[in-house]
C-alpha cells in the first residue's frame, strides 16, 4: 500500500500541483526547449535525434540514460511506431515512465514492523527527510520510533530531536561522540518493548572513508540482525536533486558498501535538474521512494513515477 497524502494541514496546495510547481524549473529547461525542436522538424530524421540527444543531456538525464532513450525512440522509429516529430514528445513520456517504474515505488505502511536505515553525505536534507518520513508513518496510524544515530555531527541529535517533536514521535539518543551502534541497539531493545511499528535510524552523514563507512554500517546491522532478528529491514540514500549527476556519484559509492533499496530525493523545488530521477533508477537500479518539493512537514510524499512525468511534462 501506497502512502500519497494530500491537502494535508498545513498544506494549501494539492501534492500534484507541489510536484508541477517543484518541477517548473526543469520543465522550463527541458519542455520548452523540446517543443522548440520538435516544431523545428516535420518527420523524424537523424538531425531531430541529434538535437534530443543533446538536449537530454543537458537536462541532467545523463549520457547513459540518454543513450537508452534514443535505441527506444530509434526503434520505435524502425517499427513504423513514430513517423512525424510531433509524435517524438508522448513516445518520450511513455519511455521515461516505463524507465521509472522498476522496483518497489512508494512507501509501504502496512507491511510492519521494519527498520529504516537513513544514509547520505551532510547537507542533502537526510534529518529533516527522517522527520517527515516519520510524520507519513504516524499519519497512518503506526507507532514511530526514531534512532539518532548520527553523533558525530555537532547539532545532529537536537536537530533529529526537533523533527521528532514535531512529527509526534518518539527518539531514543546518547551524548554527542557515543557508538552509533550502542545508540541502535538501545533503539531496537525498546522497539521491542514497546511495539514499535517503525524505527527509523539516522547514520553519520560522511562518505569519509569506504572502509570505514562499511565496517560502520556492518556492526549497526549485526545489531539489526541480532536484536531484531526476522523484521524487514530497509536502508534509503537521500540525495539533493540539485547536486544533478553528482547525485548519481555518490549513489553509486554508497551502492558499494551498502545495500540501498530505495532513494529520497530532496530539494525538486530548487533545482532545475529534476531528469536526475531518471538517470538514477536507469543507471543504478535502484528506485526513488519518496521527493521533497518543500520544506513544510507534508511535502516528502511517496515517488508515483506517472504523476512525476505528468507534472515535468504538462503546462
Amino acid at each position: 500500500m501506497t502512502v500519497i497524502q494530500k491537502d494535508q494541514g498545513d498544506n494549501i496546495m494539492g501534492w500534484f500541483d507541489k510536484l508541477k510547481a517543484g518541477l517548473r524549473k526543469t520543465r522550463e529547461g527541458f519542455k520548452n526547449k523540446l517543443k522548440s525542436l520538435l516544431a523545428a522538424f516535420g518527420k523524424v530524421d537523424e538531425d531531430l535525434f541529434d538535437d534530443l540527444e543533446e538536449l537530454l543531456i543537458t537536462s541532467d538525464f545523463g549520457v547513459e540514460t540518454t543513450e537508452h532513450l534514443m535505441e527506444r525512440l530509434r526503434a520505435r522509429v524502425k517499427e513504423g511506431r513514430i513517423i512525424e516529430a510531433a509524435e517524438v514528445e508522448k513516445a518520450l513520456q511513455e519511455e521515461i515512465t516505463s524507465m521509472l517504474t522498476k522496483g518497489e515505488q512508494g512507501l509501504d505502511t502496512e507491511d510492519v514492523p521494519v527498520i529504516i536505515s537513513v544514509i547520505g553525505v551532510n547537507g542533502v536534507g537526510k534529518t529533516t527527510s527522517i522527520g517527515k518520513m516519520a510524520h507519513l508513518y504516524k499519519s497512518a496510524g503506526k507507532r514511530v520510533l526514531l534512532a539518532a544515530g548520527d553523533t558525530f555531527r555537532a547539532a545532529a541529535i537536537d536537530q533529529l530531536g526537533i523533527w521528532a517533536e514535531r512529527a509526534g514521535v518518539e527518539m531514543i539518543s546518547q551524548s554527542e561522540g557515543a557508538d552509533p551502534a550502542a545508540v541502535l541497539f538501545d533503539a531496537c531493545r525498546s522497539a521491542k518493548a514497546k511495539g514499535v511499528d517503525v524505527l527509523i535510524c539516522d547514520t553519520a552523514g560522511r562518505l569519509h572513508n569506504k572502509k570505514n563507512l562499511m565496517d560502520e554500517l556492518a556492526k549497526m546491522n549485526r545489531v539489526v540482525e541480532r536484536e531484531m532478528a526476522g523484521v524487514r529491514h530497509e536502508t534509503f540514500l537521500v540525495l539533493d536533486a540539485a547536486t544533478g549527476q553528482n547525485a548519481v556519484n555518490q549513489a553509486r559509492a554508497f551502492s558499494e558498501v551498502a545495500g540501498i533499496t530505495g532513494i529520497i530525493l530532496t530539494k525538486l523545488d530548487g533545482s532545475s535538474k529534476g531528469g536526475i530521477i531518471v538517470s538514477i533508477c536507469e543507471e543504478l537500479g535502484i528506485p526513488v521512494r519518496l521527493v521533497g518539493v518543500g520544506e513544510g512537514i507534508n511535502d516528502l510524499q511517496p515517488f508515483v513515477p506517472e504523476e512525476y512525468v505528468r507534472a515535468l511534462f504538462e503546462g
